[in-house]
């Protein structure tokens, strides 16, 4: 079965002006990236807009009505110092919820193999009732919940390679002990969140914290010794990436030093995982990553691996 790619233009018209890293041109990098021959077997659609009572498996409706009503005709408004919404903000925000759970789809009936997300705004800040660190709608955590709801999923993983801590995806499921997250992050860094000793409830949440300066090496062994064997044992029927390439060398907001060989490993180390207890079954979900070429590279090697090419 192939890999599958969901994207859409309304990514592009999420403005968040001038000199915010978090800009319409990760859209034509990434889109840039993919247009190589040897993507010619992705199979590539739009993604769906997704509707409220999907982001209300996540968030409140309180929360999304908020949004609504925020939501500019014009101009600019900001939620907070880094997070912003322009008129096309809020259908940016729901085709990345409705790419995320269209994936689910496909890799629960058998479409493809696995599937990625490539839109934006990322979502992995945005908490159950606050929108902040870019993030209005927590999609991965939305895909997650989607498919324990409509597939009777009984545990499902959120992995989070990020530079920064998706403290909006732990918030969710933090009393949550079917969903497991796992993450590897820089620390201390933006949102302050992602200690060791932040376990969750039922002790499904593990958190995996690098320092500034680390590398490819230090980031596998994160892995290797505190989150691939807790996956393994958890057995998630999906696996669900918070796929962050704000961890690579080259990235401005981050101090990190991942290579794109990095990011090949740890897909294949997931996809490994995938295969014995979820069927193969993964939905890679865009985050963070904001140097350009950066980005590029990485989605493209992770994309490529999740191909198998």
């Amino acid at each position: 079965m192939p890999t599958l790619y969901y994207h859409h233009s309304a990514g592009l018209n999420h403005l968040t002006g001038q000199g915010h890293p978090e800009r319409p041109d990760r859209l034509r990098a990434i889109a840039e990236g993919l247009a190589h021959e040897k993507f010619d077997t992705l199979v590539r659609h739009e993604a769906p807009i997704g509707d409220f009572d999907t982001v209300a498996l996540c968030h409140s409706h309180e929360y999304i009505d908020e949004l609504r009503d925020i939501s500019p005709k014009e101009g600019m408004v900001y939620l907070d110092g880094d997070t912003c919404m322009s008129p096309g903000s809020l259908e940016a925000a729901l085709r990345a919820v409705g790419g995320s759970v269209a994936a689910v789809d496909a890799v629960m009936t058998n479409t493809g193999t696995n599937a990625f997300v490539g839109t934006r705004p990322p979502g992995h800040h945005a908490e159950t009732a606050r929108p902040m660190g870019f993030c209005f709608f927590d999609s991965a955590a939305i895909a997650a919940r989607y498919a324990q709801r409509k597939y009777g999923i009984a545990r499902a993983a959120v992995v989070d390679f990020d530079v920064h801590h998706g403290n909006g995806s732990q918030e969710i499921f933090w009393s949550d002990g079917s969903v497991m997250y796992a993450s590897t992050h820089q620390m201390p860094l933006f949102p302050g969140t992602g200690s060791t000793q932040e376990r969750g409830e039922d002790d499904t949440i593990v958190n995996a914290p690098l320092r500034a300066g680390n590398g490819g090496r230090e980031f596998r062994e994160a892995f290797d010794l505190a989150i691939l064997p807790r996956l393994e044992a958890f057995a998630p029927e999906l696996i669900v990436i918070s796929a962050g390439f704000d961890a690579h060398w080259r990235d401005p907001l981050g101090s990190l030093e991942l290579r794109e060989e990095d990011y090949a490993w740890v897909t294949r180390k997931l996809m490994e995982i995938a295969d014995r207890s979820a069927q193969g079954r993964i939905v890679s979900v865009l985050e963070g990553g904001y140097d350009l070429q950066g980005l590029r590279d990485s989605v493209a090697v992770h994309v490529a691996t999740l191909m198998n090419n």
